[in-house]
């Protein structure tokens, strides 16, 4: 069957198919022309018809300097979640040991847990209280300078309180609109521009620590992967091999890169040092096209995308070569994979019925499951504490819950977005 993405009829033809699968078909993407979201406002997309449990919580506005500010972003961020029931409050007062006004919460009736504090501009003290038993469940304080990384850590600890899991509100995003790449907050503001090209850039990549960034540019007329550093604005050329260098994959550790590599003619899988340099380590050897790698969380082996079964499915493989094993059979192509943190999952894009949408399969068996309903929908990648997947709908930053709810368009200022990766967590 002739692939959309890989057309067979000649070298010349695959190679172009190369350069344009590492942006997830950008080019049918971005055909759409939607315009990204302008103001704070988080649109749901169509349901899957499940409803879950929703924690209830009372949000008060925080005392002191952009306190409501503060509050607002933390009831965003936990509604944003899909798994609160958000309500406001004006601000509820405490002594100067933290104790809140028991009177005052009375008075306004709450009955789930209600969360308050107060910021001083560097300093945000936070609590977590009980009013029905006029109990503490948990106090914190948050320092430094950045007043929405303030707010996101708050709600990142009121998340993990009341659900065990991690929050994922601090954490980044980056994403490609036009030739620039972007880093943002995990709900899409505060974006900066961290790289500009006179060309495509595509593929962008969080290292393992968060603060290095790989991508892919066509600057200099050709694919060449690049790793820029967030904390200087340094960049380093990975991957300038002859022919296309493109798809970059950090390995668990940081050290080394899965790349594309078409240095001897069709794209291979090649390992190679994430510093750049002359060695690189061929790990699939297929006369078809190899892509699009991404590492098992464990270090244990790569997936990656190959038309070598006759249209683009996902397969994995050992890092010491061998052969592959193919993993996606529903869908007339399946492309982008990322494996989740616990290892235990596989999402990607997955073309049914003429359209790309957003597919969940357990590597344990069972089957996969589609998150979204497509027609574009794009370049997946997981949450650091795995609930949710960030992928382009359209031209627009989008997240759904890993059980398929809770779709939302994420608003940004960038205009038309490609391609985009969640960050890992940071400390």
């Amino acid at each position: 069957m002739t692939s959309a993405l890989f057309p067979r009829s000649t070298n010349r033809l695959r190679s172009t198919a190369y350069r344009l699968v590492g942006s997830l078909v950008t080019s049918v993407a971005l055909s759409l022309g939607i315009g990204a979201a302008q103001a704070q406002l988080y649109v749901p997309l169509q349901s899957s018809g499940q409803e879950n449990f929703k924690f209830p919580i009372t949000v008060a506005d925080f005392t002191g300097p952009n306190g409501k500010e503060i509050a607002d972003i933390v009831a965003a961020d936990l509604t944003r979640s899909g798994e609160f029931e958000v309500n406001r409050v004006e601000a509820v007062t405490s002594d100067s040991a933290g104790t809140p006004n028991w009177d005052a919460i009375n008075a306004l009736q709450i009955a789930t847990p209600l969360a308050y504090g107060s910021s001083t501009g560097t300093t945000v003290n936070y609590g977590l209280v009980d009013p029905t038993q006029q109990s503490t469940i948990e106090s914190k304080s948050v320092t430094g300078s950045n007043l929405r990384r303030q707010a996101h850590r708050v709600a990142d600890a009121i998340y993990e309180n009341q659900t065990g899991v991690r929050g994922i509100f601090s954490t980044r995003v980056a994403y490609v609109a036009g030739n620039q790449l972007y880093v943002a907050d995990a709900d899409g503001q505060g974006a900066q521009v961290v790289a500009s090209s006179n060309s495509s850039i595509i593929s962008p990549k969080w290292s393992p620590d968060g603060q290095k960034l790989a991508y892919v540019s066509f600057e200099t007329g050709k694919p060449v992967v690049y790793v820029q550093n967030l904390a200087t604005g340094g960049r380093t050329v990975a991957a300038n091999f002859h022919g296309n260098n493109s798809a970059p994959a950090w390995s668990p550790d940081g050290s080394q890169l899965a790349v594309a590599l078409s240095r001897s003619g069709l794209s291979n899988i090649f390992l190679i040092s994430a510093n750049g340099g002359d060695s690189a380590r061929q790990i699939t050897d297929s006369p078809e096209i190899d892509t699009e790698p991404y590492f098992f969380p464990n270090g244990s082996g790569i997936i990656f995308t190959s038309d070598r079964g006759g249209s683009p499915q996902i397969y994995r493989a050992g890092l010491g070569g061998g052969g592959a094993s193919r993993i996606t059979f529903n869908g007339s192509q399946n492309v982008s994979g990322a494996i989740s943190p616990d290892g235990l999952k596989l999402v990607n894009s997955s073309m049914r019925g003429g359209a790309y949408s957003i597919a969940l399969t357990n590597l344990g068996g069972g089957g996969d499951q589609l998150l979204t309903r497509g027609p574009n929908d794009l370049s997946p990648s997981f949450s650091a504490n795995g609930v949710q997947i960030l992928y382009v709908s359209g031209s627009n930053l989008a997240l759904v819950n890993v059980d398929g709810t809770n779709q939302q368009i994420i608003p940004t200022s960038s205009g038309s977005i490609s391609s985009a990766a969640w960050g890992p967590f940071v400390d």
